[in-house]
């Protein structure tokens, strides 16, 4: 069979391990008649693989005639690549022979096995960074500590405010109406009541492909330090921190009476407060040291009053309270009941543990997985439950780029009212779709094909134009209500073609198919595509004449074998196309301007084909178990802080196996995560 001229090379995992090993490491050495390598790996790579990866000439730096099972073995991150590539019909290429599905299916079970054997041999546990809070769990933090009746400040970071209190997670039922905003609507967004004169340090920056609160990301400088300091007197000494804001003002600032003991009142009053924001019990010296400091500032002439807001504030800004972290120095040994108590709280309420966690973390019994697991019922069903849906999903699906959309104004008049763009209102249906899953504990594969979803008259009036279905009488700024309405045409539901994702994988004047496809594997299945080369040219908004007559597709083509990219290109083209129905503001369309049909058809893993939307949407139903373990990492990751690695592997197939089999339900995923030892140690 004649070479193709142009052959995608492995992934760069792939070169970079192998390059790092000696290469004694790789010398091919005598196989057992037993060793599965032997019999059932290497005949296929034999076959397949090795005119391309093996002999004189090598792709991508991979040559498989000298590996061998010893070899490999001890590269856990190498086999779970081979695994990656060949479970999703990366390799062979599309123009080399294919091994049957019967082989390949072989093959992956194989090294699945070798994985789980290398994983366990090589001790990869990997430790949960120490890492301070960032700014959305600081400014929670403060709240819940001193029991706010306003906010700190007013956080970007939540995208979506809720108004009228609909959020009700123990009713087990969203509304069939709620009323949101959205800070970036505008500054009516900022009409919220705070604390006056505080000022936050700047936003948290998010990992690639990953989240804010990544412990490797969150370090603390002595300028950082300082603005901490700064913060934390600002906050006691703000002009509406006082009697009627701060719930804790009577059992911790007020003046006590005059006949008694200051010196004890202060430890009484510092050592509960010290215990909920150390989230530990506090040690005799810890206590000692607060309460001296305290009693100072007494006998230097503040008020009790001004002595206590003096020593919060020292309280906030120490270490002790900024940082969290895990005392045990071996990866694998559990984590103690505080440090369980507080990963748990900052997983799904973004704060401080609470009496009841911290209680039973004092008694020993949070680490009983039955005691745990009632613990994570409890909180799922409190309304502190809204930050983990105030941080998660937007960042899951990076709807902070929509922010950023701006459609041609002329071609698409329709995305703008007034001085404001209705990208805002596109952000909020898939925020709400979540937390209907959320809260009525639905199955996460309506993440992908929901019979229902949220609506505001300006969203359904952009779907569905005079037609639409809602009433369009005002479109509010402070207070949208949004409407359930059922979805039966599965052009609709989920969130993958609602028009916040459709509308900011879109340029100013047309979609990018290459961009939507590497947002779906990123997102949905957690197979980020590497970075483009720095030397490839975009795709120009406008097409140039003689390529007027082309569809999209068409264009791509040409693009890729002047870019000499088809590698990445076979894996997300056919992610993209598949929503090209989709304009660049998220509304349907059968044909080009040029007057061409869409094409988007394609072909799911080399393995499940489809002609539409709806086909697509099965395809990846066909595939729920892959995206139940991608969506189950992404989560992992958050509630870890951390990259979920290779050594992460197993735990993830059993988080992945366990939420399959209670029917891929939301909160048994949570649970799941939370009792798998990843969580745990």
């Amino acid at each position: 069979m004649k070479r193709a001229a142009k052959r995608p090379k492995w992934r760069n995992a792939i070169r970079f391990v192998l390059l790092s090993l000696a290469p004694t490491a790789l010398l091919a050495k005598p196989g057992r008649a037993n060793d599965p390598f032997e019999t059932i790996i290497k005949p296929v790579m034999r076959e397949y693989c090795v005119r391309c990866h093996g002999g004189d000439e090598v792709e991508g730096d991979v040559n498989l005639v000298k590996l061998d099972s010893a070899a490999l073995s001890t590269h856990p991150e190498m086999i779970e690549t081979f695994i990656d590539v060949l479970d999703l019909g990366e390799m062979p290429p599309e123009d080399e022979p294919q091994p049957s599905a019967k082989d390949r299916a072989k093959v992956v079970v194989e090294l699945k096995k070798m994985l789980r054997t290398a994983i366990s041999n090589a001790a990869l546990s990997k430790r949960t960074p120490i890492r301070r809070m960032n700014r959305f769990q600081y400014s929670n933090a403060v709240d819940d500590l001193f029991q706010l009746k306003r906010v700190v400040f007013t956080l970007p970071e939540r995208m979506m405010r809720e108004h009228r209190n609909y959020f009700q997670p123990a009713s087990g039922k969203m509304a069939p109406v709620v009323h949101v905003g959205s800070r970036p609507l505008g500054k009516s967004q900022l009409i919220e009541p705070r604390l006056a004169g505080v000022t936050p340090f700047p936003q948290d920056l998010r990992a690639e492909h990953g989240f804010d609160n990544r412990g490797d990301h969150l370090s603390l400088s002595p300028l950082l330090l300082e603005s901490f300091m700064r913060l934390s007197q600002s906050i006691v000494n703000s002009p509406d921190f006082g009697p009627k804001t701060v719930g804790i003002w009577p059992t911790f600032f007020a003046e006590p009476p005059a006949d008694a003991n200051a010196r004890q009142v202060v430890r009484d009053r510092l050592k509960p407060l010290l215990r909920k924001a150390f989230r530990i019990e506090v040690d005799k010296a810890t206590l000692t040291r607060y309460a001296d400091f305290a009693m100072h500032r007494i006998e230097n002439d503040d008020s009790f009053t001004e002595a206590m807001k003096a020593t919060a504030s020292a309280v906030i800004a120490s270490p002790r309270f900024l940082y969290l972290y895990a005392s045990r120095q071996d990866a694998a040994d559990p984590i103690d009941n505080f440090e369980l108590a507080a990963r748990l709280s900052f997983f799904l309420w973004g704060s401080l543990p609470d009496d009841t966690l911290l209680d039973l973390a004092s008694d020993g019994t949070l680490g009983n997985p039955k005691v745990l697991e009632q613990q994570v019922e409890r909180m799922l069903t409190d309304k502190k439950l809204k930050r983990f849906c105030d941080s998660f999903p937007s960042q899951w699906l990076q709807l902070e780029r929509i922010i950023s959309s701006v459609p041609n104004r002329e071609r698409f008049a329709d995305f703008y009212f007034s001085k404001y763009r209705t990208s805002m209102h596109m952000m909020l249906e898939p925020l709400l779709v979540f937390e209907t899953i959320v809260i009525e504990d639905r199955s996460i594969l309506q993440l992908i094909d929901s019979d229902f979803s949220y609506r505001s008259a300006r969203l359904d009036r952009l779907y569905y134009g005079n037609n639409a279905k809602l009433n369009d009488r005002q479109n509010p700024v402070t207070a949208l209500p949004f409407t359930r309405v059922p979805v039966k045409d599965r052009r609709e539901g989920g969130v993958i073609t609602t028009a916040a994702i459709m509308t900011m994988t879109s340029g100013t004047e047309r979609t990018k198919p290459i961009t939507r496809g590497a947002w779906l594997a990123t997102v949905i299945f957690n197979s980020p595509p590497p970075p483009p080369p720095a030397d490839v040219p975009p795709l120009d908004e406008q097409p140039p004449d003689d390529e007027k007559n082309l569809t999209l597709r068409e264009r791509l083509v040409l693009h890729r074998e002047r870019a000499s990219c088809a590698g990445c290109h076979e894996r997300i083209d056919p992610l993209g196309f598949a929503l090209e129905n989709y304009g660049p503001t998220g509304k349907w369309r059968e044909r080009y301007e040029n007057d061409r049909d869409i094409e988007t058809q394609g072909r799911l893993f080399g393995e499940h084909p489809y002609g539409d939307i709806a086909g697509f949407k099965d395809a990846i139903l066909a595939e729920k178990d892959r995206f139940t373990r991608g969506f189950a990492s992404h989560l992992l990751s958050f509630s870890l802080a951390r990259e979920v690695t290779t050594a992460d592997t197993i735990e993830l197939d059993k988080i992945a196996s366990a939420t399959a089999n209670d029917g891929y339900r939301m909160k048994a995923l949570i649970k799941h995560i939370v009792l798998s030892n990843a969580f745990r140690k």
